[in-house]
């Protein structure tokens, strides 16, 4: 019998991946990168990375984004680093966040690690 609190069901994923890239346009982050995990680790089936314009628009995506999955969704994300306001990790179990300030983001370039080639190809 799976366990669904630690692995909801891929509509479950789905719908809150969705909702999360709704609360991001509507929070106006930028470069939104959607990478698929189904394939590639375990830990998720989704990754996001996104940036705000400053340490502040950062922590205001990231503290609505964490409420939304509470209110809308009963999603008790784990969250890394929102008092710095350079890079927040949110971990809601199979949909992790990652909202950065574009500096830091350019620094890390997290999401070349779990890009597929053509897709790193086709973002340069």
């Amino acid at each position: 019998m799976p366990d669904s609190v630690s692995h909801p069901s891929a509509s479950a994923a789905d719908t809150l991946l969705s909702a999360i890239l709704q609360q991001l346009d509507d929070d106006q982050a930028q470069d939104v990168v959607q990478i698929p995990l189904k394939d590639k680790s375990e830990m998720a089936d989704y990754m996001i990375v996104c940036s705000g314009r400053s340490s502040r628009q950062v922590g205001a995506i990231s503290e609505k984004l964490i409420d939304m999955m509470k209110q809308d969704h009963g999603v008790l994300a784990k969250v890394e680093g929102k008092d710095a306001g350079d890079w927040v990790l949110i971990d809601a179990g199979d949909v992790i966040v990652h909202v950065f300030r574009p500096e830091v983001r350019e620094f890390y370039q997290i999401e070349k690690m779990w890009m597929d080639p053509q897709q790193v190809a086709a973002r340069s």
